[in-house]
């Protein structure tokens, strides 16, 4: 243990996802100082609908904050600086006066606007959408959670105009409350998730915001990934820490995987799975329905990456044990899975909440199919676990059709502790999938920007070298192996959007 008197600097990282709230104390050489995590519970209203409780999301990042800081502090550390990275497009709209949420938070798989989506591309908008904000119009994204709060919350469009509402991403709120209501903004990351900004002009866009029927007034400052982004009050945390990086969870993870150069990817495997590919200060635009997005954005400029984004991932093994009860817990899926009879047919397409790229399928729904007497939990255990694997194959077949030529995946997230699933993933892929030593690599990504913004590191290209390979997964599966399984999920695939 280090002598109190000796402090050494440490970074905060919150990290607010979909299914807990995580605070993490960093070295600056990436080392885990402190860890406290908090699960809440998921608010399903209506089938489709997926809420959170604004207060039970402060109330956890609170906890864990204070708890990570406690624990560092007693281990000779001092948090000089604190990132924020959050579970990106799910909406909050509260009042500024008072700081109250004026409605649940809107998650981002919530389906709710689905019909809103449609009724926008059937008028022809789109191209405009894609062209500008380089999105989808899908129920996924922010702007039209957005209206549907403005406009079933009695009274929240006319306070709304009036100024007197703030809307942010879950890292705008938490960065509200942090400070106590002095700053309300957004990094970029986050912005280029809405539907309502501009990736080339770099700001809320009013052609954008008219399409929506958003007024600018509710709007955040959009602000750089690393810098002065203000101060979590001393009576908020203990101490005033000052607030020096954020970033989306995907966005932060590509950056703890130091994918920095274009043509480098990442996915990520937690509630959902999401893939991405640095393109550098190019901003490709798809042909095959994947997204534009900021990558960060430093010093006023800009690097994009294109994704992929799978809504049920880590959610599909949450399902098997809370929906179904086959487990008890999450980690006994491999061995379950491993149990299964290797040549049952049992697909599982997991369209809780639809389907995500590349197929936009808002209003598909799950199913099982190749059920046999002879299936049972094992046989539905293991095509849990393989259509995280087939749908990253789609989004790779994408990735590569838009001109990807990589031939290695970096993994991170919770699903990648199961071995079993990454040798999975590299066989149905066909391609090296590499797991890294610091699997935390969404909330390093956030401490790493804090870091920057604070002054402990000169450049952004300082994570390549903080990041090291842990285990190397080849693909070993037979061709014909990969196809008559990949024509099986495809099948599944049809029967899901017929």
């Amino acid at each position: 243990m280090l002598s109190r008197s000796r402090k050494v600097p440490a970074i905060l990282a919150i990290d607010q996802g979909t299914t807990s709230s995580r605070a993490m104390v960093f070295g600056l050489e990436g080392s885990v100082i402190a860890l406290a995590q908090e699960e809440f519970t998921q608010v399903y209203p209506k089938p489709g609908w997926v809420e959170h409780d604004p207060e039970v999301i402060w109330a956890t990042v609170l906890s864990t904050a204070r708890k990570a800081i406690k624990a560092g502090e007693a281990k000779g550390y001092e948090i000089t600086c604190l990132g924020v990275t959050n579970q990106r497009e799910t909406t909050l709209v509260w009042d500024r006066q008072t700081g109250e949420p004026v409605h649940n938070a809107i998650v981002w798989q919530d389906r709710r606007t689905g019909e809103a989506c449609a009724k926008l591309e059937a008028d022809g908008a789109g191209a405009m959408v894609a062209g500008k904000a380089g999105l989808v119009l899908d129920p996924y994204f922010s702007a039209t959670k957005i209206g549907w709060i403005l406009d079933n919350v009695p009274g929240a469009r006319k306070k709304a105009e009036g100024g007197k509402l703030a809307f942010g991403t879950v890292e705008s709120f938490l960065i509200w409350r942090l400070t106590r209501g002095k700053r309300h903004i957004t990094d970029a990351t986050n912005a280029s998730r809405t539907s309502l900004y501009d990736l080339e002009a770099q700001d809320w866009d009013a052609e954008l915001l008219r399409l929506f029927n958003i007024p600018r007034a509710i709007l955040p400052e959009v602000a750089d990934c690393a810098g002065e982004l203000g101060v979590a009050d001393k009576s908020v945390l203990g101490h005033a820490i000052p607030i020096t990086g954020a970033a989306g969870d995907q966005q932060a993870a590509a950056i703890g995987q130091a994918c920095l150069s274009p043509g480098e990817m990442k996915s990520t495997y937690g509630t959902g799975a999401f893939m991405i590919l640095n393109t550098g200060e190019t901003r490709v635009t798809s042909q095959n329905r994947l997204l534009a997005t900021t990558a960060w954005r430093l010093e006023g400029r800009s690097a994009f990456a294109l994704e992929g984004s799978v809504l049920s991932a880590g959610a599909t093994i949450q399902w098997l044990r809370d929906g179904l009860g086959l487990i008890s817990k999450a980690s006994e899926v491999e061995a379950l899975a491993a149990s299964a009879d290797p040549d049952a047919p049992v697909y599982l397409v997991p369209a809780f909440t639809g389907l995500g790229a590349p197929h936009w399928q808002p209003e598909a729904r799950g199913l099982i199919t190749g059920l046999t007497r002879g299936a049972g939990r094992a046989e539905i255990a293991r095509a849990a676990l393989e259509s995280t694997a087939f749908q990253t194959h789609d989004l790779l077949t994408a990735m590569r059709a838009d001109g990807a030529q990589t031939l290695t995946l970096k993994v991170d997230g919770g699903m990648v502790a199961n071995a079993a699933f990454l040798q999975r993933l590299a066989d149905i892929c066909d391609l090296e999938v590499v797991r890294p030593v610091n699997t935390e690599t969404t909330a390093w990504g956030a401490a790493f920007l804090a870091g920057l913004g604070a002054g402990h590191f000169a450049s952004i290209s300082e994570a390549a070298s903080l990041w090291k390979a842990d285990q190397r997964f080849a693909p070993t599966a037979d061709p014909g192996w990969r196809t008559r399984h990949l024509a099986g999920w495809a099948d599944a695939l049809r029967r899901t959007t017929m």
